[in-house]
């Protein structure tokens, strides 16, 4: 095959996803490529390894919400995947090594003071995990066989013409494959946000839509003006930061512990709220003292397989299995981390746990046998609208009343004792890791699914398990102390009236108007609102689908918002449901709904499974098996 030209394949998109991918193609290559040479091109206008959402430039305020222990670009042998394991050093131990000498790395200067003092509980900042992805991309690139070559385009892909990519400086790329590694999709508004756009023009008033938050100018804000922020999650963390300490106000560590805030001035005043009332809770700071989980126990595959029905409701179906895991995680901690505070002996327990159904009377009655103090039982419910059914007479109240809820939040998250919240953590990241199976077999109802488990649980995932460092909700204290940043309530409702917008919620009877709303969140995914005309060229030109599934009801086709793909190998789907031969897609908004591209070790994680499964679709199509 030496005489054959190389196989071009173009990677749109060259941050951590399609990093990944190349890293698989390097590693599956000497079982795989045969004689024929691939000549990958990385396009993206970002630095190939951060790419746009981690790139360098950006705030040093801005941190992650993983320790770096907890972050790795690097296959281990849990990842159940064809092709062979590559280890490579996780944030910490890069940052380890790098300390000592043993790898050679370029850290920015900015950057080095943090590098040299990073914990294992440490929150690094964005800008340092910048770096370590810069490195993984060159190391990736170095450790390419011969055979693979690595053409960089910084640049951004406009269309798809054929076997033709178009790049934004005028250059066309001959492919023979296209992988198209998409982060979260940028939307256009939907009809709500674009009727608060045109009544904000009307009344010159100033709405921001969802975005990510480190791209939205914020300069048009006013210092010292109300603000209304819908959204509690991490866009509000960031947004948050960048009006209060990125205006030059300054934090003061207290020696009796907490912060309190110096303002300087330039401040807007933020009123938040949102659907639960409450910001995510803080990432745990401790380790597990029991005996080492096992996880998925109640909600693997065979369980998923065995599921009754040929369609599946999630919150009937799914949700009791999920509840369970959760549950099954918390008490495993709980018994063998602190047997002092139960009753029974864990193997009765667990033989007990595993006969009955999540939540019937007889595994209530187990549990209040088992668990004496009301106070270590896991109530889902109650953990998942901590506000829900409660009043207060005026904001005030409901402002001192969140204060203590979230002071008991930073306590717990901080205390061993209250390690069985971190089995409940662990079961439910490996929750999150099977649900792509319930896509793949095609047994979800569509309303359910688009509502329920794109929806509902994945903002419970992300309120329970994606939270910001605990710094960041003693920051938050510090602000509503300063006056800087007053509490909305659960069940916020903004209106647009009388020229002004209105907030209002479920909490308390008060009501706040201002001029400013901003939409804390990233935008729901959408194909058919995508802001980016490479994906809209080929929404157009039928090449590209929005993920539907028929509703079990009344048969009708409801979207998901999520490019269309064949979860068994990632090809795009059109919009008569055929694979294209040539053309991939990977990343969380596509059917297979894996979570972000870099994760924690030794999670079996499904973004690694899925770029090996497209790097070797890929190497068959350089050499096709005789």
């Amino acid at each position: 095959m030496a005489d054959l030209a190389p196989f071009t394949l173009a990677v749109v998109g060259a941050g951590p996803r399609g990093v990944g991918v190349l890293e698989r193609l390097g590693a599956n290559a000497g079982e795989l490529l045969g004689g024929r040479r691939l000549e990958v091109h990385l396009i993206d206008p970002f630095p190939p390894g951060p790419g746009r959402v981690w790139r360098y430039d950006q705030s040093p305020l801005l941190r992650m919400n993983s320790m770096p222990e907890d972050v790795t670009m690097f296959t281990d042998d849990s990842v159940r995947m064809a092709g062979p394991v590559r280890r490579g050093p996780s944030l910490l131990e890069w940052a380890r090594q790098v300390r000592a000498g043993g790898l050679d790395a370029d850290v920015p200067s900015d950057v080095v003071a943090e590098l040299t003092a990073l914990d294992p509980f440490d929150f690094p900042t964005r800008r340092l995990q910048s770096a370590y992805l810069t490195w993984v991309y060159r190391k990736v690139v170095e450790d390419l066989p011969d055979g693979i070559d690595v053409v960089e385009h910084a640049a951004r892909a406009t269309g798809v013409d054929g076997d033709t990519v178009h790049l934004s400086d005028g250059t066309a790329v001959a492919a023979d494959a296209v992988v198209f590694t998409v982060g979260h999709l940028d939307a256009e508004p939907d009809d709500r946000e674009r009727e608060l756009v045109a009544f904000a023009a009307r009344h010159g008033l100033a709405y921001y839509p969802a975005g990510y938050t480190a791209d939205v100018d914020y300069a048009g804000v006013e210092p010292s003006e109300t603000v209304l922020v819908r959204g509690f999650g991490l866009a509000f963390v960031d947004l948050m930061l960048l009006l209060t300490e990125g205006r030059g106000g300054r934090f003061e560590d207290l020696p009796c512990g907490g912060l309190r805030y110096h303002p300087s001035g330039a401040e807007p005043v933020l009123h938040v709220g949102s659907r639960r009332g409450v910001p995510y809770h803080a990432k745990i700071g401790y380790r597990l003292r029991g005996k080492t989980l096992r996880l998925p126990r109640f909600f693997d595959a065979y369980a998923i397989d065995a599921l009754a029905g040929d369609v599946l409701d999630f919150r009937r179906d799914v949700w009791p299995l999920v509840a369970k895991e959760l549950a099954w995680g918390y008490y495993s901690e709980l018994f063998t981390g602190h047997p002092d505070r139960v009753r029974l002996d864990f193997a009765v327990f667990a033989d007990a746990f595993a006969d009955l159904d999540w939540n019937s009377p007889a595994m209530r009655d187990l549990v209040a046998r088992a668990v004496p103090a009301e106070a270590d039982r896991l109530d889902l419910d109650r953990l998942d609208r901590p506000m829900a059914g409660r009043t207060f007479g005026t904001a005030e109240e409901f402002g001192k009343e969140l204060r203590k809820y979230v002071e008991a939040d930073l306590a717990r998250r901080a205390d061993q004792e209250f390690s069985a919240d971190l089995g409940a953590f662990m079961a439910l990241l490996s929750v999150y890791g099977q649900l792509p199976v319930l896509v793949h077999n095609g047994r979800l109802a569509a309303g359910s699914q688009v509502s329920d488990m794109d929806g509902w649980f994945h903002g419970f995932f992300s309120y329970y398990a994606s939270g910001p460092p605990p710094r960041r909700l003693e920051e938050l204290l510090a602000l509503h102390e300063a006056g800087i940043v007053s509490f909305a309530g659960a069940e916020m409702r903004v209106t647009a009236e009388r020229g002004v917008f209105v907030a209002s919620s479920a909490s308390h009877p008060e009501t706040v108007e201002a001029r400013t709303l901003i939409e804390a969140r990233l935008p729901d995914p959408s194909v058919r609102r995508a802001a980016d005309g490479l994906l809209r060229q080929l929404r157009d030109a039928g090449e590209l689908a929005e993920e539907t599934v028929a509703d079990p009801g009344t048969g009708a086709s409801l979207p998901s918002g999520r490019i269309h793909t064949r979860v068994s190998d990632s090809r795009l789907l059109d919009g008569t449901g055929r694979p294209h031969p040539h053309r991939f897609a990977v990343g969380p908004h596509t059917s297979a709904r894996s979570a972000a591209a870099f994760t924690r070790p030794r999670t079996n994680a499904l973004s690694f499974r899925q770029n090996d499964a497209v790097a070797r679709e890929i190497l068959a199509l350089v050499s096709p098996p005789s």
